[in-house]
């Protein structure tokens, strides 16, 4: 559980991208677990992005959707099969706190729940790194530590090895933790 903090321009958004390979490594070399980012072939790029779930800043909820539809989507881009899907979104839901909202739009959620959303369906496929950009941004006190919270617990999962990395800009929120890398 890592928190990656750094003052604007030090590279915290370049370093998501470089980890969500959205862009590729010019320089060095970037290994996350058996995949060597520097030289994934294209191809490759699906599966390792399978391995991660991701938490924007702006939420990224499909408006059109209902929380339900919002966290399945996940799934079923990666062809889960619809009676995994079934049983496994109910339980995230109740998980982050939103089984009673699933057939609710974005629309209709609060920031802090909007937010929860972004993290079922980052955890929907059990992923092995979930990546948090900014998760506490715009949140009142109470929402930020729900969902850091969240994450906390999906850290602890029993049931998958995970790690975490959360970009911040709030030094409140970082220095909360055990583990902060701080980008210059």
């Amino acid at each position: 559980f890592v928190f990656v903090v750094g003052a604007s321009g030090a590279g915290k958004s370049t370093l998501m991208k470089l980890l969500l390979r959205e862009e590729k490594v010019t320089s060095g070399r970037l290994t996350v677990d058996e995949f060597d980012l520097t030289d994934l072939p294209e191809r490759q790029v699906p599966y390792y992005r399978r391995e991660l779930g991701v938490v924007f800043q702006d939420f990224r909820l499909f408006e059109n959707k209902t929380v339900y539809e919002n966290v399945a989507f996940a799934m079923r881009v990666i062809g889960e099969p619809m009676r995994v899907i079934r049983r496994r979104v109910p339980t995230i839901l109740g998980i982050v706190g939103l089984q009673d909202k699933y057939n609710r739009f974005p629309s209709e959620l609060s920031g802090g729940e909007k937010q929860r959303v972004a993290l079922a369906r980052a955890m929907a496929n059990n992923p092995r790194m979930i990546i948090a950009d900014e998760p506490t941004a715009g949140l009142n006190r109470d929402d930020a530590a729900v969902v850091l919270g969240l994450l906390k617990k999906a850290k602890r999962d029993e049931d998958r090895k995970r790690a975490i990395i959360v970009v911040t800009d709030n030094p409140e929120v970082a220095d909360q933790m055990e583990h902060c890398a701080e980008l210059e």
